[in-house]
């Protein structure tokens, strides 16, 4: 049952709503749960996504990209206005792509795969015909930033052999160093898309947007811990996908995503520790359902094999791969035993 908080939310959204579009909203509903900051507004002839979020500025962040983006491609939602603190946008459907991918199999998900990407690559084409290059905040340039995401790795360790001493921790830190040059979304987990009624695939919640390499976007959906296809796959659609327009060639391009996914993985992973131990394991239908962290054993060794394979793939990384592997051999051996980390 919704508190009162998410009453008042509730109501306020309702009213602002029925204000800007002239007409009552008959029925709100909760396509990421209660607890989250968008909603789904239904009036007669339409239905529009709603989003009142704690921190109003990412709100305005979102719409402000969103406009800049409009008639530039048709890959993610158009803001409908922004009234107050709320911002109203087109719904771009209810099929979640990290629901729709596991209803899917062999070359039919790939495909699915390969539109996800393209439609990524197509986005961040679209925004350097725009001037969000010269206003959009610089995302990890901060000190320590880069040093902070190398250190996840260390949350592998009780579940495999200690760090390779041959690990450069600095070095690591210095290759994911970059200028923020090209436009990323942010947060590309599966969950963040969604298909429309003729099978049309558009990328929604922007809040996190700004500028860095642009393979991030990348990251963010290859390693997402309840992503279904292979990573050797996903690197095929890559390749396939790639545009030679955002400034890297694929060669340096691919190898700067091996080296940030390695450690991007680890961060999923430790998140997915962290909320097990507090929360115990939930179900693979409740993470996708509310997309939440991947937190069951499955998605935990899922994350550890991409992990792995990326971590083989770039000097930088490969003395890692071996405690990612490790780490599935404990999760397989946890998910046997049906044990939990609550109490460890």
């Amino acid at each position: 049952m919704a508190d009162t908080g998410t009453f008042d939310r509730l109501n306020r959204i309702v009213e602002t709503a029925q204000a800007r579009f002239g007409r009552p909203v008959n029925k709100v509903t909760a396509p990421g749960g209660e607890g989250r900051s968008s909603f789904r507004l239904h009036f007669d002839d339409m239905t529009v996504i709603a989003t009142l979020r704690p921190d109003a500025r990412r709100t305005h962040l979102e719409a402000f990209v969103l406009e800049r983006l409009h008639g530039q491609c048709d890959d993610l939602p158009e803001c409908l206005g922004v009234v107050g603190e709320v911002m109203f946008q087109s719904d771009v459907g209810r099929r979640r792509l990290n629901q729709e991918i596991v209803r899917h199999e062999g070359k039919d998900r790939l495909d699915l795969a390969a539109e996800a990407v393209a439609a990524i690559f197509r986005i961040q084409c679209a925004a350097r015909r725009t001037d969000l290059h010269e206003t959009l905040p610089h995302l990890g340039a901060h000190d320590g930033w880069a040093t902070s995401l190398v250190t996840a790795v260390d949350a592998l360790q009780p579940y495999s052999m200690g760090i390779d001493a041959r690990f450069d921790r600095g070095g690591a830190a210095g290759r994911l160093a970059c200028p923020g040059r090209q436009f990323v979304k942010w947060d590309c987990r599966a969950g963040n898309a969604a298909l429309n009624g003729v099978g049309q695939l558009r990328w929604f919640d922007f809040e996190y947007c700004g500028l860095r390499h642009g393979a991030e976007d990348f990251a963010w959906l290859i390693g997402d811990e309840a992503w279904p296809v292979a990573p050797d796959q996903m690197v095929d659609v890559m390749i396939d996908a790639f545009d030679p327009g955002c400034g890297h060639r694929i060669d340096t391009y691919l190898d700067y995503l091996s080296v940030y996914l390695t450690f991007h993985c680890a961060q999923r992973f430790k998140l997915i520790v962290k909320e097990a131990r507090k929360r115990g394991w939930l179900s693979k239908e409740r993470v996708r359902r509310y997309d939440d962290a991947g937190v069951h054993p499955e998605f935990a060794m899922q994350i550890c094999r991409v992990g792995a394979y990326f971590a083989a793939q770039s000097p930088v990384t490969a003395p890692l791969a071996r405690n990612f592997d490790a780490a599935v051999d404990s999760f397989r051996a946890i998910l046997r035993e049906g044990r939990s980390l609550k109490s460890a």
